[in-house]
C-alpha cells in the first residue's frame, strides 16, 4: 500500500493509493502519531478516466469523512502534479462537498483553488452562551460546515477551550468547524481554528474562506484578504456572488509504503512477494 505525505501550512495529509477507502478504525490507526504514520488526515485518490477531471475523498484522523478541505485539496493537486497527471493547466476535482477548480503554480510551490460559493447561514448572527462567555456566532457553508466567531484577540487557548464545546453543540447535528477570527485591518485577518474531527489545527483553507465571507458581510474586511494562521498565510478572494478563490503553499514530505507490521495491525492482506 503506497503512500505520499504532504503538508500545507503545517496541516499534514497522507495520500493512499487504494481501490477502496480504509475503515474508520483503520484510518484512526494510520493517522495516529505513535501507532501509524502521524498525519492530520487521509486522502483517497479516486481516479476518473479523464486527464482534466479528478475525484478525491478526505478523512479526518477520527475516521470521519470531511466533505471538503482547502489544505487537502492543495495537497491532492500537488500530488497530481508530482505524478505528471497534470501540468500548468486548470483541472477539476470533485469532492463530497462540491466541485473545485485547481491550478498548480510557482513550479509546484503553490496551488490556486476556486472553492465555489460560500453560503452564509440565516439568521446571520446568533448568541451562544458557554459558561460565563457569551459568543455571537455566524454560520457558513463552504461545502462543509463552519462557525465563525469574531474576537478582539484570537488565541490558541480560546480555540482549544471552547472549540470542542462548539463543535459538539446541539445546533450542529453533523458537528462543525470553529474559527475564532481577529480583524487586523481591512486586508489582514488572524485565525485560530478548532477543526471538526481533528481538533486544534495550524491552518485550514475552508475556514479561511468562511471567515473572510462572514467578515466581508459584516463590513470588517475587503473582498481580498491575507489570512494569518499559526501554520502560515493564505490569500482569499471573494467575487460578487461570494465565490471564493484560495491561494497558498504546499510541500511534499516523503513517499513510501505501509510496512507488513502495520498492514497486519490494520487487518489487511500482505502483498504477494
Amino acid at each position: 500500500m503506497n503512500f505520499h505525505k504532504y503538508q500545507a501550512l503545517g496541516n499534514t495529509y497522507l495520500i493512499l493509493e487504494v481501490d477502496e477507502p480504509p475503515t474508520a478504525a483503520q484510518i484512526r490507526t494510520i493517522c495516529h502519531p505513535s501507532y501509524g504514520v502521524g498525519v492530520d488526515g487521509l486522502i483517497v485518490d479516486s481516479h476518473i478516466d479523464d486527464p482534466h477531471h479528478f475525484r478525491a475523498q478526505f478523512f479526518n484522523p477520527d475516521g470521519s469523512e470531511a466533505e471538503k478541505s482547502g489544505n487537502g485539496l492543495r495537497i491532492y493537486a500537488r500530488y497530481l502534479w508530482d505524478s505528471l497527471e497534470v501540468a500548468d493547466e486548470s483541472f477539476t476535482i470533485d469532492t463530497t462537498g462540491g466541485r473545485v477548480y485547481a491550478q498548480v503554480v510557482e513550479n509546484g510551490r503553490e496551488v490556486v483553488l476556486q472553492m465555489g460559493e460560500i453560503r452564509l447561514g440565516e439568521p446571520f448572527g446568533e448568541e451562544l452562551t458557554l459558561g460565563d462567555h457569551l459568543f455571537t456566532i455566524y454560520t457558513a457553508d463552504a461545502g462543509n460546515p463552519h462557525c465563525v466567531i469574531v474576537v478582539d484577540e484570537a488565541t490558541a487557548e480560546l480555540a482549544q477551550q471552547y472549540g470542542p464545546l462548539i463543535e459538539q453543540d446541539g445546533r450542529f447535528p453533523n458537528r462543525t468547524n470553529v474559527q475564532f477570527v481577529q480583524v487586523v485591518d481591512e486586508q489582514n485577518i488572524r485565525l485560530e481554528i478548532w477543526e471538526r474531527g481533528t481538533g486544534y489545527t495550524l491552518a485550514s483553507g475552508t475556514s479561511s474562506c468562511a471567515a473572510t465571507a462572514v467578515l466581508h458581510r459584516l463590513g470588517l474586511c475587503q473582498r481580498q484578504v491575507t489570512v494569518h494562521m499559526p501554520g502560515g498565510m493564505l490569500t482569499i478572494s471573494l467575487d460578487e456572488q461570494n465565490h471564493a478563490t484560495l491561494r497558498g503553499g504546499v510541500a511534499k514530505i516523503c513517499s513510501g509504503h505501509l510496512s507488513h507490521d502495520l498492514l497486519r495491525t490494520l487487518g489487511l492482506p500482505l502483498p504477494v512477494e
